[in-house]
C-alpha cells in the first residue's frame, strides 16, 4: 500500500499566534503515524510561485494522511493556522513500484 504525504506551503503573518498551531497539531500528526521528511528549511524557488515555508509530512498511508486532516484534533489546530497564514496544501499518494 503506497503512503500518503501532505504537501504543504505557507505563509505566516503572526508567528506568535501561529504557535498555538505548532502545539496542537501534534496530537493529530502523533495519532495518525505522521513523519515530517520537510519542515521549513532552505529551500530555490526554481518555477511558479513559492511560499516561505514548505512542509513534506509522511503517512503511513493515503488514507490515514486524509484521516489526520479531517480529524478533529487536527482541525482544532488548523482553527489557530488559518488566521494567521496563508497555505496551500495537497494530500497525495505515494508511489509504489
Amino acid at each position: 500500500m503506497p503512503k500518503g504525504y501532505w504537501i504543504g506551503r505557507v505563509d505566516v503573518h503572526d508567528f506568535e499566534e501561529y504557535q498555538g498551531y505548532l502545539t496542537h497539531n501534534s496530537k493529530a500528526f502523533s495519532a495518525y503515524g505522521a513523519k515530517f521528511i520537510v519542515r521549513g528549511g532552505q529551500f530555490s524557488p526554481l518555477e511558479g510561485t513559492s511560499r516561505s515555508r514548505n512542509v513534506v509530512i509522511e503517512f503511513p498511508s493515503y488514507q490515514a494522511a486524509l484521516d489526520c486532516y479531517h480529524s478533529k484534533a487536527y482541525q482544532y489546530a488548523k482553527s489557530f493556522r488559518t488566521p494567521v497564514s496563508d497555505a496551500d496544501i495537497i494530500i497525495i499518494e505515494g508511489y509504489d513500484d
